[in-house]
């Protein structure tokens, strides 16, 4: 697998970097490989891939989170950040991983998920003790509001990514916690600075150990807008509302970017935030220009956002031609002018798979219509992300297989 990067930026930065020449693979560890056949892939099947992986010209894996985990959202929910998913292994297995990557010339980059962890981990626990703890306020707890009928009611009208409010009632203290996402993914309070440097810690911690970067998950959820006003009525129908605009880049985002930055450059390790709702060429530019000192370079979802409905990511939109070369064209251009580099991919694990996606893959096509999505991801300019199965044409599951198949929260809320 080559890669034809053009030159994006002729700043000091555009210089040789790895990451600006890389493929980097993505794993799913449950699914890639089993090794010991008890039907969920493990960190021991990774190895046993590694000379496959680097048959491919991979420089680098991205592993989806392996840490300590209750599993309600497929390991997004961490329940110990220095700890493995048993079923996947055990840090020693991690150790193993970077030992065998590093001896064939490749990088790993580990998931880090730190807008919120899981409800069970112990910072949680301690938080949702007493009002009094010294770790309430690691997470975002607010006094309820009542309605005129003497309701009691969440604190403000965001609605969770995953559905119904953003808040959930603690019976314990009689207050609520923010959770963007499920009621068991609390978000951690980033205004904290004993969060802050927790974070600091854990990555440390797994840097030191070897580890050559990390994706960062939801990253610009961090900062929220101070006060947590109510997020203004789109759909009137509905109780709760998208407040995006109220969490998404907030007023300290660029503050902790670069906090992170300074521990990464120490060790020259790269970073890759995943930034949903970012789509203004100011507010990337911000954070991935080379004299910015925040991420090396974000995923912007532009391209895998083009087909979406305004029902949501389960309803469908119709699209040209010239409407997906007009993003590609884009942000090709906003790269090389800001100083900046591009991650460019056409799936992940939150996404359907791009041959079915952006082709009408009918089955006399679809290896040519693989081959066609290929050949246009690796002469962007940019890092390549590719995703577990991509380099065969993987295609989604069947239409028969029943819901009950489908690990993964978001899907399910939606069915």
């Amino acid at each position: 697998m080559t890669v034809v990067t053009t030159n994006q930026s002729l700043s000091s930065e555009s210089q040789r970097l790895w990451w600006k020449e890389a493929t980097i693979y993505q794993i799913y560890p449950a699914s890639f490989r089993d090794s010991n056949g008890d039907g969920l892939g493990d960190i021991p099947g990774v190895i046993e891939k590694l000379d496959y992986l680097q048959s491919l010209g991979v420089d680098a894996v991205w592993l989806c989170p392996i840490f300590a985990s209750p599993q309600v959202d497929m390991g997004y929910d961490i329940s110990d950040y220095r700890a493995i998913h048993p079923p996947y292994g055990t840090v020693e297995h991690v150790e193993k991983l970077i030992a065998g990557l590093h001896g064939r010339n490749m990088k790993l980059i580990l998931d880090l998920v730190v807008n919120h962890s899981s409800d069970q981990h112990e910072w949680f626990q301690k938080s949702k003790s007493s009002v009094d703890s010294p770790w309430r306020d690691w997470y975002i707890w607010r006094k309820p509001r009542y309605d005129a009928a003497g309701n009691r009611q969440p604190p403000n009208n965001w609605a969770a990514a995953f559905g119904g409010s953003a808040w959930s009632y603690d019976e314990t203290t009689d207050e609520y916690y923010l959770h963007l996402f499920a009621p068991q993914q609390p978000d951690l309070n980033w205004d904290n600075p004993s969060v802050v440097s927790e974070v600091h810690e854990i990555m440390d911690f797994w840097l030191k150990k070897g580890a050559d970067g990390f994706r960062m998950d939801v990253i610009n959820f961090i900062s929220k807008e101070p006060g947590l006003p109510d997020a203004p009525v789109t759909r009137p129908e509905q109780p709760y509302q998208d407040a995006t605009a109220l969490f998404c880049n907030g007023p300290r985002l660029h503050e902790h970017l670069r906090g992170l930055r300074t521990l990464l450059d120490k060790y020259n390790a790269f970073s890759v935030g995943e930034m949903p709702g970012v789509k203004d060429d100011d507010q990337v530019g911000k954070i991935v220009a080379s004299d910015r000192k925040e991420l090396h370079t974000i995923f912007q979802f532009d391209i895998v956002d083009m087909d979406i409905g305004s029902g949501g990511k389960f309803s469908r939109h119709d699209w040209t031609l010239p409407d997906f070369k007009a993003i590609i064209n884009r942000w090709q251009t906003f790269a090389r002018r800001v100083g900046g580099w591009n991650a460019m991919f056409l799936e992940n694990h939150d996404q359907a798979r791009s041959v079915f996606r952006f082709t009408r893959h009918r089955p006399e096509h679809r290896e040519l219509a693989a081959k066609m999505l290929a050949t246009l991801l690796c002469t962007l300019g940019g890092t390549l992300f590719v995703y577990q199965g991509q380099e065969l044409g993987m295609g989604s599951l069947p239409k028969t297989w029943g819901i009950e198949e489908y690990k993964d929260i978001e899907t399910q809320n939606a069915y």
